[in-house]
């Protein structure tokens, strides 16, 4: 490791959302060029720098940074050379001359103590010499404070955070309450406050670690789809938390609710605790769907008159079941569609929409994701676009109090007569409640999906609560009609459903099931298929077809697989372009997934001349792309994404993003595939029940392929145990 100490000259290049700066570093041996990720640097500083030096084919030799410390100037050049920088605002190179060389050594001395004398040399009036004093006090705190959190192990970026937010303050509350970190400074978790609070010397069993901790173990239960726990689930999850014995868990609950933080409710004798922002949601939009069900004053066989006109003008024959659900779309100003693959869902939306259509009203379709809005395109006809593109997102809508999340909300309505909303197995509880933030009373709302399905990867399972209240117009398609019943995907589907065993004797023309029992065997056949057998076959590249299984660790988890499949499906290559980051390798050419919500990522659509033709805010979990370019001078991955959007990612962002040649069933929600492969051996019971693998294998469109052992498929279908989880929209709407 070198050590190197010199000023900050010429910054060539500097990213200000991860910091990452290419900078010349000048001290008696020359210039050095210099990389690395600095959150404060000024062009004058003295700056003493650790890190190696390395060869860049293009720019030479650099100082790859490791870390760094800023000096304190202390010759008479040092001290002159910092204020002319530009560190200090309004003083330049010139004017720090005339400081210099009237106060000398005593020059910061006299800026702290007596600022007024500055005021003595030409061109510095009284008010400029308060604000230079200022501002070298200014820096003077931070780099105190800086130094002050690295004592607790906090990284020179997060201290940065914690100093914006807290200030001078920042001792206090270290001293006192650590635990503030955990809900104030994003990236600060309970474990890390934790920490800090150790290193202090703060007891574990002090009130602020046990309130901290109750709350942390509600966001984490959020984080499983939860909207509550039980107090006595809560408490033995926090204990274990803890490590420690929670005496009288009910005052410190009280002392979260006093703090706003959570909401206490007793129903049927439980006791349920609710982080509070997430109480809340549930209530309003409990509340918000009795207000959009309003009945229409149309006669009913001014309807039924109507809808046969459709049938015939469109050569639509509706079964019962479709009939009423559409003449209930008419009725009510609340449906919910629901049914399995290949029952109709998509021509009884056809036949709603042509409906409506004809009565001159303006209609909107919408899906959770891109892949199942372009889906719902091609399938009616009409454009249909994601929820969060439909509501016009700006910021981030899942942070606590940030109604301003999206455009489209109570004061700027959605303009439309209908809206019709597909997968809302998807959907989770605060994309529900910003979306019915944006639909006026009077708006038909229509929302479609399969119930059977693995609830959304966000909180709570509102689908299944709206259906459970029994109190809107539910119709549930059951009949498979003949087009679909020949497909075996389907039909089997459906089988496993109802708990009915699949024949797997090969003879089906899209479902295959090969038995194999090793996962290395496995793993090689998957390949085969992938590379050799199935692109001819269902006429897609190997990147479109889909690999999935049950679980991210083990010998057939995401983890592994994605590690064998990249070297077989993106070989390293000459060509491409290759970067390890943070333990993990990314090539130009992989297929990769981001796995969380991020709103404020840009996105846009380029012409192949690089015009810009469209541009907006999101990329959200699960969307799927392709790495098209990684820059090692701007340590940036281009991503493109569906629809041809790019993102270019800084190499910091990279931990949004992870391989997806292989996937969780989770993750593949809202999406379908050519082809999916699914290798399958035992596993945990909890998660190897009848709605993943169903889930699993309706994502197929023409070809599914299950590698593994037969019996643990057999076994998947009887095991009803689905993963419940603690939501109670069902009951809020019973109260209205």
């Amino acid at each position: 490791m070198e050590v190197v100490t010199g000023y900050v000259g010429h910054i060539v290049f500097r990213n200000e959302e991860n910091g990452y700066t290419v900078f010349h570093l000048e001290n008696d041996d020359g210039e050095v060029t210099c990389v690395g990720n600095f959150n404060f640097i000024n062009e004058g500083e003295l700056m003493e720098l650790s890190g190696e030096y390395v060869n860049h084919s293009v720019y030479g030799t650099q100082l790859k940074v490791a870390s760094h410390t800023v000096k304190e100037p202390e010759d008479l050049v040092s001290i002159e050379r910092y204020l002319g920088s530009g560190a200090i605002r309004g003083v330049g190179a010139a004017l720090a001359g005339r400081i210099v060389k009237k106060f000398r050594e005593d020059t910061f001395r006299i800026i702290e103590e007596e600022p007024e004398r500055l005021a003595e040399i030409k061109g510095i009036s009284e008010r400029k010499a308060r604000e230079i004093a200022e501002q070298v006090e200014e820096k003077k705190d931070m780099r105190k404070a800086m130094i002050y959190l690295q004592k607790y192990g906090i990284s020179t970026k997060l201290a940065a955070k914690i100093y914006q937010y807290y200030g001078i303050r920042v001792y206090k509350v270290l001293e006192e309450n650590p635990y503030q970190l955990a809900d104030n400074i994003e990236g600060v978790g309970f474990r890390t406050a934790d920490e800090i609070a150790a290193k202090i010397g703060i007891h574990t069993d002090s009130d602020y670690r046990i309130r901290s901790g109750l709350f942390y173990t509600l966001q984490q239960a959020v984080g499983e789809g939860h909207i509550y726990l039980p107090q006595d689930v809560l408490l033995k999850r926090a204990a274990a938390l803890l490590e420690i014995e929670i005496p009288n868990i009910e005052k410190y609950v009280m002392d979260l609710c006093i703090e706003h933080k959570t909401v206490m409710k007793e129903t049927d004798g439980e006791i349920r605790v609710y982080p509070a922002h997430y109480y809340y949601l549930e209530l309003n939009t409990a509340k918000m769907l009795h207000d959009l069900d309003i009945d229409c004053e149309m006669p009913e066989e001014m309807m039924e008159k109507r809808l046969r006109k459709v049938e015939e003008n469109e050569k639509i024959q509706l079964d019962p079941m479709q009939h009423r659900a559409v003449i209930e779309s008419i009725k009510h100003g609340l449906l919910v569609l629901t049914g399995g693959p290949g029952t109709g869902k998509t021509t009884t939306i056809n036949t709603m929409i042509r409906f409506f259509d004809n009565e001159g009203m303006s209609i909107l379709l919408a899906a959770p994701t891109g892949r199942a809005a372009k889906r719902m395109t091609e399938a009616t006809g009409y454009e249909a676009q994601t929820i969060h593109r439909l509501l016009e997102v700006n910021g981030n809508p899942e942070e606590e109090g940030n109604s301003g999340g999206f455009m489209r909300n109570r004061q700027n309505p959605l303009e439309a007569d209908v809206i019709i909303i597909d997968e809302m197995s998807m959907v989770d509880l605060p994309l529900m409640h910003a979306l019915l933030s944006a639909v006026v009373p009077g708006t038909r709302l229509v929302l479609v999906g399969d119930v059977d399905q693995l609830p959304s990867v966000g909180p709570g399972s509102v689908l299944k609560d709206i259906i459970a209240s029994q109190r809107f117009p539910v119709v549930t398609l059951t009949r498979i009609f003949r087009q679909a019943g020949e497909s075996d995907i389907i039909v089997n589907a459906h089988k496993i459903n109802n708990g009915e065993m699949v024949v797997l004797d090969n003879k089906s023309r899209d479902f295959f099931f090969l038995k194999r029992q090793d996962a290395d065997v496995i793993i090689s056949v998957v390949i085969t298929l992938i590379l050799k057998k199935l692109p001819k076959y269902v006429g897609a590249s190997p990147n479109e077809i889909q690999v999935m299984t049950p679980t991210r660790k083990g010998l057939l988890g995401v983890e592994r697989l994605n590690t064998i499949l990249q070297r077989y499906l993106n070989p390293p290559d000459a060509k491409k372009t290759e970067r390890e980051i943070n333990g993990r390798l990314f090539r130009e050419g992989d297929k990769v997934m981001q796995i969380r919500n991020n709103y404020q990522l840009e996105w846009e659509v380029c012409t192949k001349f690089g015009l810009t033709v469209d541009k907006g805010m999101g990329i959200f979990n699960g969307d799927m792309g392709i790495v098209t370019e990684i820059n090692e001078y701007t340590e940036t991955v281009e991503v493109e994404f569906d629809e041809s959007r790019k993102v270019k990612y800084s190499f910091d962002m990279t931990e949004e993003l992870e391989l997806a040649y292989a996937i969780t069933v989770h993750k593949s929600q809202g999406s379908e595939y050519p082809a999916v492969v699914i290798p399958l051996l035992p596993g945990p019971r909890l998660l190897y029940n009848r709605n993943l693998l169903y889930t699993a294998v309706t994502r197929a469109k023409r070809c599914l392929t299950i590698v593994g052992s037969d019996q643990t498929f057999q076994e998947m279908i009887q095991n009803k145990n689905e993963q419940s989880r603690y939501t109670s929209l069902a009951e809020r709407i019973r109260e209205f």
